[in-house]
């Protein structure tokens, strides 16, 4: 490879990384995936306590609906 065509080659991937850290489309993207991990990070933390809660309220459902003899 020349020296003229690696100094082309340099200069155009710098342009394309000017580009890209200009570029503002995609973080919108990484926005909405930051707030569903917190989101994700939120219901694991609810669902140990509403666990039993759960378990609970569906035990009760299930005593009222067997019949009893």
């Amino acid at each position: 490879m020349s020296f003229s065509k690696l100094v082309q080659k340099v200069k155009s991937e710098i342009a394309f990384y000017k580009g890209l850290a200009k570029d503002t489309e995609g973080a919108s993207g990484i926005e909405y995936a930051i707030v569903a991990a917190m989101v994700a990070v939120v219901i694991a933390g609810l669902s140990t306590g509403m666990g039993t809660s759960i378990t609970t309220l569906f035990g009760t459902i299930s005593t009222a609906l067997i019949p009893k003899p």
